[in-house]
């Protein structure tokens, strides 16, 4: 076993150990997404001071929290006297001041600190020159676009603008589903645990060659149900959810996808799974007057099977579903599943998302119980026999044009392009880091 990236990532192959090894999944806790920019909520959640969500970024504990002057932060759930975490439920809202439950020290909304008890006993110390009398500590930059939250503890240099290029696109059309422009998040969220590494799931995202066999008996099922119904039958809503992933690899082959910078990339940039899922009626036409015919027209047109923000986001623009890892262990990953709403929209579109989620994203579902069955199947049969060597060659002939450019839709290239990432960022010398600058 090796924890040295460079020896890890080949061209077209990575090692197996990138799965197995708990201390290469401890050396990316530390290096990979402490250096990405992290998901880390949506300003919805958090719509009126005071307002706060708790989670976890890089195996530590953090909460964004919104500001009396309106913006957001996302700070170390950590009290800076001795450690406790200031808040323990996932979601709530403070009264005026966070208040450690363990001594009672107390900071405000920006993380500053308030005071404490016995505040007396400190005068004369070197307190004031310590890391306690800070408050709070950011757990680093923070980035909002068009009310989603991201996160990064570590800079190369780069703006979040710059790391996410094209990617902001795929936002800005998500939030323009809404004649208004705003989203939030509805109907709670699906989280479910499974016994694999973080990356079998994220490379599943980018995998369009597996339903075909993957989710053969689920779409057969639909099938079944769904019969031969008489010509010119609308299918209801679940049957155009499920059977699409029936369709056949040459559908797949020219669904088209799009490598960008970052291990970012798009799946579906010619065709999708996700199309027609509800009657437009009287919403085109209110997003026309909203946007204008060409931005509507474009908003309307823009679902995508797929949007990987490396290294733990994906996002559908039609439905509107989102999903979050969380890696627990190189061997454990909760995977989120969420729905927004576009504030002004008909109701069909929320119903859609939160239908879709139930149907592809519940554990209990047809469709996720194919995926995580085999995702905790091959986490375990990965460390055996004699080849430690995860293939990755499908369409990797010569050496691959530098820049974002397009490919077709079961292009290997939209994995590797994760590892090329996921190299850079694990690397020792990051650019930004300390290390580089000594």
């Amino acid at each position: 076993m090796t924890t040295s990236p460079d020896l890890l990532v080949r061209a077209d192959q990575i090692h197996r150990d990138l799965y197995l090894s708990p201390d290469v999944f401890a050396l990316e806790q530390q290096r990979l997404f402490r250096r990405a920019w992290l998901f880390v909520g949506h300003d919805s959640q958090i719509p009126a001071a005071g307002d706060y969500i708790s989670c976890v970024l890089a195996g530590q504990p953090v909460l964004m929290l919104r500001r009396d002057d309106a913006g957001v932060s996302v700070l170390h759930n950590r009290c800076a006297h001795k450690g406790a975490p200031v808040v323990s439920a996932a979601s709530g809202k403070i009264a005026r001041v966070l208040r450690c439950p363990y001594h009672g020290w107390t900071y405000g909304t920006d993380g500053a600190l308030v005071g404490m008890p016995l505040k007396d006993g400190y005068e004369g110390t070197a307190f004031n020159h310590s890391e306690a009398a800070r408050g709070l500590a950011p757990w680093g930059e923070v980035a909002v676009h068009r009310g989603f939250v991201f996160a990064r503890a570590e800079s190369d240099g780069r703006t979040f603008e710059q790391s996410m290029g094209e990617l902001l696109e795929a936002l800005d059309l998500i939030a323009d589903r809404s004649p208004v422009g705003r989203l939030q998040i509805a109907g709670g969220v699906l989280r479910t645990e499974f016994r694999a590494n973080w990356k079998v799931y994220l490379e599943n995202i980018n995998d369009s060659v597996h339903p075909v066999t993957t989710h053969a008996s689920a779409t057969l099922s639909a099938r079944s149900v769904w019969g031969s119904p008489s010509e010119g039958t609308v299918p209801p809503l679940a049957m155009r959810q499920l059977l699409p992933f029936g369709s056949g690899y040459s559908f797949f082959e020219q669904m088209g996808g799009r490598i960008l910078p970052g291990g970012h990339s798009v799946l579906g940039t010619r065709q999708s799974l996700h199309s027609s899922y509800t009657s437009l009626g009287d919403y085109g036409q209110a997003l026309r007057e909203a946007h204008g015919e060409a931005r509507a027209e474009k908003v309307l047109d823009f679902s995508p099977q797929n949007v990987v923000f490396y290294p733990a986001m994906a996002l559908k623009g039609a439905p509107q579903v989102m999903r979050v890892l969380r890696p627990l262990a190189h061997d454990r990953t909760v995977v989120e599943a969420w729905a927004f709403q576009p504030v002004g929209a008909p109701d069909s579109l929320l119903e859609s998302a939160l239908l879709y989620n139930r149907q592809v994203f519940s554990p209990l579902s047809l469709i996720a119980h194919d995926d995580l069955h085999l995702f905790e199947r091959i986490q375990r049969s990965l460390g055996s026999g004699p080849n430690n060597w995860v293939s990755l060659h499908r369409e990797a002939r010569g050496a691959p044009p530098p820049g974002p450019r397009d490919v077709g839709g079961v292009d290997e290239a939209l994995l590797r392009n994760q590892y090329v990432a996921w190299a850079s960022l694990m690397a020792e010398h990051f650019p930004g880091s300390r290390g580089a600058q000594q």
